[in-house]
């Protein structure tokens, strides 16, 4: 008969490193970018290559990552969710990455309405591919929309954005 040996721990070192992590920063100060630091350096394995300033060919545009590796993308909120970017971009980007980190998340209200939108749609298709996000922001969460026409749908996003940090949803497989 054949004895089954289970050789690693049974602990996902991703999700532990992510539940170790911390998910939503705030305000922008150098601790903001110490934090994303460590959580990207801890959710890779040992010896992996990191490409900086990685420009991604995404729907025939470039979208510059500020780190990737090993299926974690690190980019700035602007490189997102600022000019001509559509939902296409964002399930795309889901396709590729596990997990996501943003930093320099700005507060949001009427004038950056369509930043607004984008932010929404990226992390709609984030949520729905199960991608773990980890953000660095100009304000706490329940602050980061200040009113304008999007008031209905990113209390949504605030919702999925708590939920996302929950161990239930950071042990969710990815939808690629």
């Amino acid at each position: 008969h054949t004895e089954i040996i289970n050789v690693d721990s049974g602990i996902d070192y991703r999700l532990r490193a992510l539940e170790q992590a911390e998910l939503y920063h705030f305000p922008l100060d150098a601790e903001a970018e110490q934090s994303l630091e460590k959580s990207f350096r801890s959710l890779l394995p040992e010896q992996c290559r990191v490409q900086e300033n990685d420009a991604l060919n995404i729907e025939n545009r470039e979208i510059v990552a500020r780190k990737t590796a090993s299926g974690v993308a690190w980019f700035e909120f602007r490189e997102l969710c600022d000019g001509p970017r559509s939902q296409n971009d964002y399930i795309e980007l889901g396709k590729i990455f596990d997990t996501v980190l943003v930093s320099n998340v700005e507060r949001m209200d009427a004038y950056k309405d369509d930043m607004a939108r984008r932010f929404i749609n990226m992390v709609d298709e984030f949520y729905d591919r199960s991608v773990k996000l980890i953000l660095s922001a100009e304000v706490e969460l329940k602050d980061l929309y200040a009113g304008g026409r999007l008031e209905f749908e990113f209390q949504r996003t605030l919702s999925r954005l708590l939920e996302m940090q929950s161990h239930e949803y950071l042990s969710r497989p990815h939808k690629p």
